[in-house]
């Protein structure tokens, strides 16, 4: 009487070790993207916040929220653009820049408060892809790990 193990085919062992290191190359990718995706995003908040900080605007005396702070973020950005709003409408009488006549003189100032209102919403959509962008860095570098260690469990041994 003889017993016969199972043992894989050494064709079902090659194919084991090609997926499993496929699988391995492909989480040290999705780790490297996801941080440079986390880094990008970090780098973008910064150099945005910077930016912001180097004009020295300061959130208008009259506002409910964050009155005389500096605008660096995108709460202080979305406030003080509110406040240019506020004030301009009062200034023009609740008309907005396509209500003025071409001939008032305060066509201009509801032009230069909506130019103002613009670059500041722009840096608070800008706030939000640099978070967007560090958060799916960190879940994608997340995800690599986790497949790198399913890959390592799955290895095959020798």
């Amino acid at each position: 009487m003889s017993i016969t193990l199972d043992r894989p085919s050494p064709t079902t062992t090659a194919g084991t070790r090609t997926s499993t290191r496929a699988a391995r190359i492909a989480a040290v990718v999705t780790m490297v993207a996801g941080v440079i995706l986390a880094v990008a995003g970090a780098a973008t908040w910064f150099t945005v916040q910077g930016n912001l900080a180097d004009e020295r605007i300061t959130v208008s005396d009259d506002s409910s929220r964050f009155a005389g702070d500096k605008v660096d973020g995108p709460f202080t950005a979305f406030q003080e653009a509110q406040m240019i709003e506020k004030h301009y409408l009062e200034s023009t009488e609740g008309k907005t820049y396509a209500e003025i006549d071409r001939e008032d003189p305060l066509r201009q100032t509801a032009m230069t408060a909506s130019f103002l209102r613009a670059s500041l919403f722009t840096s608070v959509v800008s706030f939000g892809v640099a978070a967007m962008a560090f958060g799916l860095g960190i879940v994608v570098f997340v995800l690599g790990f986790g497949l790198n260690t399913l890959a390592r469990r799955t290895e095959p041994l020798s």
